[in-house]
């Protein structure tokens, strides 16, 4: 189940484009804070802000091993990698749009202290399911909060094309690795639920602050993929 992210060179912000607006990430078949969702739903969390508890069940509770495709260990290698390798060139179109003061004062402006990421505590000698179970959290927030910047700068900055589509790539990797780090946790794992507890969206905000908090997640994006990558690329290495 990937869905493959074509990647777009990093330029200006001023040709227009037509862009979808993704839907907000409130759910309300869950409560607003915490819930457990079953498999099927873990490939809809596209746009949630998350952390929680993988919980190890057993028995027959993961769907057939159809969903896997015989080589989604390297794709999953490929899309962490192209993350990685595209982090910083998101975050450096991310400012170049945002005008000032962003542009001259982003140490200040976009330090992601307060911004929330799941705790990643794993490292390379870490056993290959929890490094899994904290990849998948990890994600799960990036994806999250991807639809929340995507949402904003359609509304505040229409005519940003290079930005939005590489906003959309962005997020359709991410999409595609959650897919597959699902299927691997549940075909190697039998792990197909996870509790969660939803963060803060950016909508209701003041211009500024959507611009703001986009800056300080994109930030904090580029500070952990390197260090996902560095730990997820060795356990996913052929045998």
């Amino acid at each position: 189940l990937w869905v493959p992210g074509a990647g777009v060179s990093l330029g200006g912000c001023s040709a227009s484009a037509a862009t979808r607006s993704p839907q907000d990430h409130g759910d309300p078949g869950l409560s607003p804070r915490t819930g457990v969702v079953p498999f099927v739903a873990l490939l809809l969390l596209q746009r949630r802000p998350v952390a929680g508890r993988a919980l190890l069940v057993s028995g027959s509770g993961c769907p057939g091993h159809g969903l896997c495709r015989s080589n989604v260990q390297e794709q999953t290698r490929r899309q962490v990698a192209v993350l990685n390798a595209t982090a910083q060139e998101l975050f450096s179109l991310y400012l170049k749009c945002q005008g000032e003061p962003f542009s001259s004062e982003s140490d200040k402006l976009c330090n992601p202290a307060g911004i929330f990421f799941p705790a990643f505590r794993v490292n390379r000698t870490s056993e290959r399911k929890e490094v899994m179970v904290a990849m998948y959290k990890l994600f799960a927030c990036l994806n999250a909060s991807l639809g929340n910047i995507t949402r904003d700068q359609e509304e505040l900055n229409p005519m940003a094309k290079e930005l939005l589509e590489r906003l959309h790539n962005t997020t359709k990797t991410t999409r595609g690795l959650i897919s597959n780090l699902t299927c691997l946790l549940c075909k190697n794992y039998n792990i197909f639920q996870v509790d969660v507890r939803y963060g803060d969206s950016s909508k209701g905000k003041s211009a500024f602050k959507k611009k703001q908090q986009g800056c300080q997640v994109l930030r904090k994006y580029v500070q952990v993929i390197g260090q996902a990558a560095r730990v997820l690329l060795p356990h996913l290495s052929p045998s």
